[in-house]
């Protein structure tokens, strides 16, 4: 029985060059990436850790589309081994997605060498994120509270008192809520409203207090709480 203890290596298949412009130029590129999720991210779900997961995905997967080249065979056995991977971090934007499959791409073109396919993609997509995000496309300017109503748990239903206060101080409101507070001795409804203009979360309060015997009534809106 003849046995083959010789070693192959298939690097030579590409250059160190090769790898070092593919690797780096997919660092450069996802650097750019980072750096524009990072200056165009709006709300307080920042996360440092995953800007750094998107420069190093990046990187990643060029070095994957450098082991896989044009070898079907390879290509799928890799594709055998990524699917046992299970991530179960929620991605808290549907935004971040976005980004993820865009360093996914730069990573891919690095990796099958086309250079400046890479470099063009991301300057022309960064700049249209970061044009959305300095002309605030698409934003809705519509801002809506949550109220909140306490009144007793006495089977009186005060509901069309509400209703009514509702109608005269709202230009919509819809009821997301229902449940029982204090061991069941009042009942607590929660809302979505949209306050008419000039209207001020104060005067609802007041307005809701005089139709729940003095109950504790709650405007919320954004960050800020009126509570009486």
């Amino acid at each position: 029985m003849n046995l083959d203890f010789g070693f192959t290596d298939l690097s030579g298949t590409f250059s160190v060059l090769d790898v070092a412009i593919a690797l780096l130029l997919a660092f450069a590129c996802s650097l750019v990436v980072a750096w524009t999720y990072r200056a165009s991210h709006r709300n307080i779900s920042y996360s440092q850790s995953y800007v750094h997961t998107l420069i190093i995905l990046g990187m990643i997967i060029s070095l994957i589309m450098l082991v896989v080249g044009s070898n079907i065979a390879r290509a799928f056995a890799l594709v055998g081994a990524l699917s046992v991977v299970r991530f179960r971090n929620a991605i808290k934007e549907t935004r971040d997605v976005g980004f993820i499959f865009l360093v996914m791409g730069i990573g891919m073109a690095c990796g099958t060498r086309f250079y400046t396919l890479a470099i063009i993609a991301t300057v022309l997509v960064c700049g249209v994120i970061l044009l959305m995000h300095r002309l605030n496309w698409f934003a809705l300017d519509v801002q809506r509270q949550v109220v909140k109503v306490q009144v007793p748990a006495d089977g009186e239903d005060r509901g069309p008192a509400i209703d009514d206060v509702l109608i005269r101080y709202t230009d919509e409101y819809e009821l997301i809520s229902t449940e029982t507070v204090r061991g069941g001795a009042l009942l607590e409804m929660a809302y979505t409203a949209r306050l008419k203009k000039k209207v001020k979360p104060g005067t609802v309060i007041e307005a809701l207090r005089e139709v729940t015997s003095g109950q504790k009534a709650t405007v919320l809106t954004g960050y800020d709480q009126t509570d009486m």
